[in-house]
């Protein structure tokens, strides 16, 4: 939910994860629906598996529309390229950042659905426009006062107390302006009788303030959010979100730290998040 660096991302939840014939069951349960929203926590490698396997498996069964990343910019494609495109020619054509976004935790998810010859596109707000969104009051609009609210708390929280309250509310526009986006591309990928997969942060797929709030309300989306570590029952109380799968706990890692050297340097700049 928060803003954070791609690699900073805090701890979530539980339990072992899907995999095989449960996540075929678990897949069942949601779809039919226009878009599956995966939200992961971004360093659990527990997650890219499961999104690999879910890509695989749908498309597999001829329903996989498009897979759609936040972990590319909006604009980068790879339709038109050949399903034996090798791994630097699909990374060309999603202008791929991997100082961001590490491709061996992603590259197999997109290269699932490039061999099944099914489009991966990006999804997220070009850093040519962030500038532009964080100027942008008219995004302000965009969530009811609650969910405003509540999103700033989460970008408060999720840099860790760190953030200048100054930049609180340029930086929510900028997570509004990253949902829009998404969802645009969510609502352009989309195909009848078929499921668009979006791989993205958990706080992007909850549906009381993220990639939901900004589709129309025909248009059919389960949101699903990958929890690592924590107990079974915590896994219960998912308003937010159409399931929430368990996987087992990762490390933990003192992620704060890690911001606090790293915001000096970033200072006015936009961060990446989940």
């Amino acid at each position: 939910m928060a803003l954070l660096l791609p690699a900073m991302l805090l701890a979530a939840c539980a339990g072992p994860g899907p995999a095989g014939p449960a996540l075929a069951t678990r897949l069942d349960a949601l779809l039919p629906a226009d878009a599956l929203l995966l939200g992961e926590q971004h360093d659990a490698e527990d997650h890219h598996r499961l999104e690999r396997d879910s890509t695989a498996l749908l498309a597999e069964r001829g329903v996989l529309a498009a897979l759609v990343l936040e972990m590319a910019d909006q604009g980068g494609s790879t339709a038109g390229l050949p399903r034996d495109a090798g791994e630097a020619r699909v990374r060309d054509a999603l202008h791929w950042d991997e100082r961001a976004w590490p491709w061996r935790s992603y590259g197999p998810a997109v290269m699932a659905a490039v061999r099944a010859g099914v489009p991966v596109l990006g999804a997220n707000l070009p850093r040519s426009r962030l500038r532009e969104a964080m100027a942008d009051a008219a995004l302000d609009q965009q969530l009811p006062g609650p969910a405003l609210k509540a999103q700033q708390q989460a970008i408060r929280a999720g840099h860790c107390g760190l953030l200048p309250e100054s930049q609180i509310t340029p930086m929510t526009r900028i997570q509004i302006a990253r949902d829009r986006s998404m969802a645009q591309t969510l609502q352009q990928a989309a195909v009848p009788g078929r499921t668009v997969l979006l791989i993205a942060g958990a706080g992007h797929v909850d549906r009381s303030l993220g990639v939901a709030r900004h589709l129309p309300p025909d248009f059919k989306a389960k949101a699903v959010k990958v929890q690592a570590g924590g107990s079974l029952d915590a896994m219960k109380n998912g308003a937010d979100f159409d399931s929430v799968w368990a996987t087992p706990p990762v490390p933990p890692l003192d992620h704060c730290a890690e911001l606090e050297r790293a915001l000096p340097a970033r200072t006015g700049a936009a961060s990446a998040q989940p």
